[in-house]
């Protein structure tokens, strides 16, 4: 088993008053050499939008692009004709495949906090497509939930990537072993809230860890704890 630990402290930051976001990898302004990504997960950003600010028209292309709410009210429309209003406990993940435009700002009262993940493609320039579902926390008391995955359903989003991700969100000393194929996969747990034991290492709130090289990851949880899991392939 290998691992390397992202600690919050070490993380960038863009602070434009309006908008200050965490970046556990090269993006914006932010430029780290050794921190370009973990495997074909390129962006992790842990984003904070006052009331009533977000972010204009822009475009991406052949990328699959995840956010989870985790406070707050945000909209999104989009040039597939898409008009939606996405709240703590949705996610929502767009395919941009040959290219859209989209929009999204903070409309509700409280300030929004969502996690922006962005995950290399496994088809290039597909159709254009987006995609919400709904993961109310209680639901999800010591349960390590699906919400995005390749595999197509009716429980979860679907992701153009042989990718999966997950959250959890366990009670204080209970335990987990999540179950991957090794061949060309890594995982990166992100703690939200809490605090856990991954692999024997201590892993607090806003730390992740990413690991690799195993079939089986041990979490030991020591406070109430959110988390999420994004396994991806490695390399394309």
């Amino acid at each position: 088993m290998q691992h390397t630990i992202f600690k919050a402290s070490e993380r960038g930051l863009k602070d434009i008053g309006w908008l200050k976001s965490n970046f556990n990898f090269s993006f914006s302004s932010y430029a780290n050499p050794i921190r370009n990504g973990f495997g074909l997960l390129k962006v992790f950003n842990d984003d904070f939008v006052e009331q009533g600010k977000g972010f204009g028209l822009h475009a991406h292309q052949n990328m699959e692009i995840i956010s989870v709410l985790l406070n707050g009210k945000m909209n999104h429309k989009d040039s597939m004709g898409y008009s939606d209003v996405v709240e703590k406990g949705w996610v929502q993940i767009m395919s941009a495949g040959s290219g859209l435009r989209h929009e999204e700002y903070n409309v509700g009262d409280d300030e929004v906090n969502f996690l922006q993940i962005w995950v290399e493609p496994k088809l290039q320039n597909i159709n254009p497509r987006y995609q919400r579902r709904y993961f109310p926390k209680q639901n999800r008391v010591n349960k390590l939930q699906t919400i995005v995955s390749n595999e197509e359903g009716l429980e979860h989003c679907w992701i153009n990537q042989n990718a999966k991700l997950s959250l959890g969100y366990f009670t204080q000393k209970t335990a987990l072993t999540y179950t991957l194929n090794p061949t060309n996969k890594c995982v990166f747990i992100f703690i939200i809230e809490g605090k856990a034991n991954i692999c024997g290492q201590n892993i607090n709130k806003r730390d992740a860890i990413g690991i690799w090289e195993t079939d089986t990851i041990q979490v030991d949880i020591e406070q109430d704890t959110e988390f999420i899991v994004i396994e991806v392939p490695i390399n394309h």
